[in-house]
């Protein structure tokens, strides 16, 4: 029998409180995306074309038409196009094996907090591989901007990380995103070439880059630009998006733990969450590939 509160307590433990806590701990991509409840499993939601309202993307008014009416003329009647998507919810749902009665007496709480640690990760994991996998549309662009590496980062005399990384704020600005305090997401080797290009290669040469900033092995931030780390993002790849714009997680069911009680053997505990991440502005989302190693 599930406890439909999901806030049984085990030896004193609040299971919900516990599962919530462990659900922010290795969660990056998630910090960035937009997030919204919603009340329905098929998702309806709309794209607006991206870019501004003086080109062919919208109703073929130039610029200069907007700029030189003619005096008593009527306006130019310019609309923003939207395209309608469908969404439907997915369920990730774990559970741990049966928790002997006598082990829920006697064990140590790190043992049942440990169980709920893993089985809260394995969920968030796979939620974090989702909102990559919508980002880069599964590492096969159709929507979304590019920028192909020339040089890879780890061949430290010819790679050129700054340029790459300006080319891609170009990217955004040329569809009128702001670049300002977008998240660029890499795996940690990836972040490991970046850094001794920076600091081996170049030096002091960097305005503004100074050693304080990396004294934990993180570039919080380099050209306006925000740096994260997941081993989500696939090797050779890396991801810029627009915080908070890019995507959107749509939340059914949030992370949320059960108690299935088997009477006179034990206990078990499940986790679930119904999510689904939506790719709403593809264009504030740029994809580096062959960044290194292959």
């Amino acid at each position: 029998m599930a406890d439909g509160n999901a806030m049984a307590d085990i030896r004193g433990l609040d299971i919900q409180k516990l599962v919530v806590g462990f659900s922010e701990e290795d969660l990056v991509l998630e910090k960035f995306v937009n997030k919204s409840p919603t009340s329905a499993r098929e998702v309806r939601w709309y794209q607006k074309t991206a870019g501004w309202l003086d080109s062919t993307d919208t109703t073929a008014i130039t610029a200069s038409q907007i700029a030189n009416t003619a005096s008593k003329a009527l306006p130019f009647v310019v609309e923003q196009t939207w395209t309608r998507n469908t969404s439907y919810i997915k369920k990730y749902f774990v559970e741990s094996p049966l928790i002997s009665d006598e082990d829920l007496r006697d064990s140590d709480v790190d043992i049942l907090a440990t169980n709920l640690h893993d089985l809260t990760r394995a969920v968030q994991r796979q939620v974090e591989l989702a909102i990559y996998n919508v980002i880069t549309e599964s590492d096969t662009p159709a929507t979304i901007q590019t920028v192909a590496i020339t040089n890879e980062w780890d061949d430290y005399a010819n790679c050129n990380p700054i340029e790459d990384l300006l080319k891609a704020k170009e990217y955004l600005v040329n569809y009128a995103y702001n670049p300002e305090g977008a998240i660029f997401a890499m795996r940690p080797d990836v972040m490991r070439f970046l850094i001794t290009w920076l600091i081996s290669t170049k030096g002091s040469s960097i305005p503004g880059f100074s050693s304080q900033k990396v004294e934990s092995g993180v570039v919080m931030e380099l050209l306006g630009i925000r740096c994260v780390t997941t081993t989500a993002v696939t090797s050779d790849k890396a991801v810029l998006f627009v915080s908070q714009t890019a995507c959107t997680l749509k939340e059914f069911l949030p992370i949320t733990s059960y108690i299935v009680d088997d009477p006179g053997l034990g206990k078990k505990i499940r986790i679930a969450r119904e999510v689904v991440p939506i790719l709403t502005d593809p264009k504030s989302v740029v994809f580096f590939s062959n960044i290194g190693p292959t």
